[in-house]
Parts: C-alpha cells; sequence; structure tokens
C-alpha cells in the first residue's frame, strides 16, 4: 500500500497545480510557466507559513501577491536572499512580518486554508510565472492606516492587502 501511496503523490501534486493554475485563469490571474524545478522543502515551509499567516483567508489571489512580495524581496539586494531569510528577517527590532511577533500562538486553524497556502507557495517556488504585483516589495492590511507606505508606489490591492514597491 505505501508503494502505491507513493505512486499516487506526484499524481495528485501535478493534479492540484493544473486546477490551481485553471483556477488562476479563472481569476484573471496571468498564467503560470509550465516549467518545473526543485521544490527546496524548508523554502517551501517558509513561504507556505508566511501566505498562511498574513493572507490565508484573502483568497487565491491574496495570497498569492504575499508570496509574491516574499519572492521579489529575496531577489532585491536589501534583503536577505532566501524565502527563509526574509521571512524571518527582524528590522530595527521588529519584524518584518507581524505574525511573527505578534505574541499569538502560530497554531493553524484550518487545514483547507493551510492546504491552499502550501499549493500555492509550491506553484510560486516550482514556476513563479507573471508578478501580479508588479514588483511590490511591502504591504499592509487594507483596512490600516498607510502610514510610512503612503511615501511608497503603491502597486494595486490584492485579497485583504495594498502593495507597494
Amino acid at each position: 500500500m505505501r508503494f502505491v501511496s507513493s505512486l499516487l503523490r506526484p499524481l495528485v501534486f501535478a493534479l492540484s497545480a493544473l486546477a490551481l493554475l485553471a483556477g488562476c485563469a479563472e481569476m484573471g490571474v496571468p498564467s503560470q510557466s509550465t516549467k518545473a524545478v526543485a521544490v527546496d522543502p524548508a523554502e517551501q515551509a517558509c513561504l507556505a507559513e508566511a501566505i498562511y499567516f498574513e493572507a490565508g483567508s484573502t483568497g487565491e489571489v491574496g495570497r498569492r501577491a504575499v508570496g509574491e512580495v516574499i519572492l521579489n524581496r529575496a531577489s532585491d539586494p536589501r534583503f536577505p536572499h532566501s524565502v527563509c531569510g526574509v521571512v524571518k528577517q527582524t528590522y530595527n527590532g521588529s519584524c518584518q512580518f507581524s505574525y511573527r511577533c505578534d505574541g499569538i500562538p502560530d497554531t493553524y486553524r484550518s487545514a483547507e486554508v493551510k492546504a491552499a497556502s502550501e499549493n500555492m507557495a509550491t506553484s510560486l517556488l516550482a514556476s513563479r510565472g507573471d508578478d501580479i504585483t508588479n514588483g511590490a516589495l511591502f504591504f499592509h492590511a487594507a483596512w490600516a492606516a498607510p502610514g510610512w507606505f503612503g511615501t511608497l508606489d503603491e502597486r494595486g490591492q490584492f485579497g485583504g492587502n495594498i502593495f507597494y514597491r
């Protein structure tokens, strides 16, 4: 049985990825490249965690946009050069991603949202495609006052967040 399960796992992943891509196309999200690359499990776990806690309930587009910001930061010389480095980064004693320092236990409360966040992380790392945020490096909740974000170039609102470069 274990042998059959290990054979089915790649098929289930491929079908999940196709369903995700089809859903993105229906929402007007640019299609992603079909060229797959190996995904580092640690980087995938860090990205999935951040997506879950920063945008888990904002839908596919919101989750993707938060993932895009993290990947944009990892590619920018002003930030750490890995997904985990970006997610865990502090600046002047503050966490860059609020869930990491808010004092609330990081408990996954929805298996469905956790799976969607994991799928989004895997999809972005395997074949990112076009950046829907147009290079955003920062975001905040749409309900919050922009504060210093107001000095940046707004890139759009995706899910429950506003994105900036």
